[in-house]
């Protein structure tokens, strides 16, 4: 199943700079087509430029006003706006020149508005395409093997720590069951939209809760969220797969145990994640975390461009991963 199409978000530093940077790289190729030799190149990409220039800035303030407008329309009916807006953009910027300078300083007004329509029609067709390419729904086959990462082994091991508890501790059995159905629920579900920061720690608590069945005192977390922005919003299951490999390749092979820690904390509208674990490097725990770290990566390029980052770093006895995001706040909260 394809996913639908939608606008980028046009209030988000790195998309701006590929409109620019597309938009220019157009202009100088067109600037090329129309040069006879390399000495007329320069002369008109600045001709060009001169047109382009004031109406690529307009364009891009003008998006930005409009962009929680433009994200409630459906996509088709967002491209046209979007193409109606830059046509006007075009023919005001056009008046507006032949008005200071002079009919002669511009070129025919229907050259300027398909030369919109041209470069306006590759721009959202390139984001349309980078979307397709990025989403969860066309990388399905890896967001599922990401989710299968649930080992039998720790659904079996669950199963019967629950069996193992239905007489003594009757109560903990049901919780760890509810828990169990919680989680997988989460896993199966169609997991496009953000969500916010304290559903996913939500979830994370209730793998973990499992795992302190498996693993008891050999498993130990410490949560360091007394600056953590529960509103902000981030793609789900960022932490839970991070966690679930730093369960696997950091504490499994460890017959005394370890800890994980847990920080997240909000700075200059950052929202940052850090995962902190015991590192073996006999165990073979970057390979492991090589496919959910691809996954969480693309997600985070999805949803929020170039403003958001992931980083690993490895030292003698520890392994952390480090995600950056935008600081979105949840509005229906």
């Amino acid at each position: 199943m394809q996913p639908a199409a939608r606008l980028p978000d046009l209030r988000n530093l790195g998309v701006s700079l590929r409109i620019l940077l597309l938009t220019n790289l157009m202009a100088l190729i067109a600037a090329i087509l129309r040069s006879g030799n390399l000495n007329e190149i320069l002369p008109a990409l600045a001709e060009l430029s001169a047109a382009l220039q004031p109406i690529l800035l307009l364009s891009l303030l003008l998006l930005y006003a409009c962009q929680p407008v433009l994200k409630r329309l459906p996509y088709r009916w967002s491209v046209l706006v979007i193409l109606a807006l830059e046509l006007f953009i075009t023919s005001l910027s056009y008046y507006f020149a032949i008005s200071i300078f002079g009919p002669d300083s511009m070129p025919p007004l229907p050259h300027g508005l398909i030369l919109t329509l041209i470069i306006t029609g590759i721009l959202l067709g390139y984001f349309n395409l980078r979307q397709r390419a990025l989403s969860p729904a066309v990388t399905e086959a890896r967001l599922q093997a990401l989710q299968a990462r649930i080992r039998p082994h720790f659904l079996f091991n669950c199963i019967n720590a629950v069996i193992s508890m239905l007489r003594s501790d009757p109560k903990r059995a049901e919780t760890a069951l509810m828990d169990m159905a919680d989680l997988f629920r989460v896993l199966m579900a169609d997991n496009r939209d953000l969500v916010p920061l304290a559903q996913e720690l939500a979830l994370c608590r209730q793998y973990l809760a499992l795992e302190k069945i498996r693993l008891e005192e050999r498993l130990a977390i410490l949560w360091k969220i007394d600056n953590m922005p529960p509103d902000a919003m981030i793609p789900p299951l960022v932490l839970q797969p991070l966690l679930e490999n730093a369960v696997y390749h950091g504490i499994e092979p460890m017959p005394e145990g370890g800890e994980i820690t847990i920080n997240i904390y909000a700075s200059h509208d950052q929202v940052h994640l850090l995962l902190t674990n015991p590192y073996h490097k006999q165990s073979g725990h970057h390979n492991g975390n090589k496919m959910a770290l691809t996954n969480i990566r693309e997600r985070l390029a999805l949803h929020f461009d170039a403003e958001a980052q992931l980083s690993s770093k490895v030292s003698e006895d520890s392994y952390q991963v480090h995600i950056v995001i935008p600081y979105h706040r949840n509005k229906t909260a």
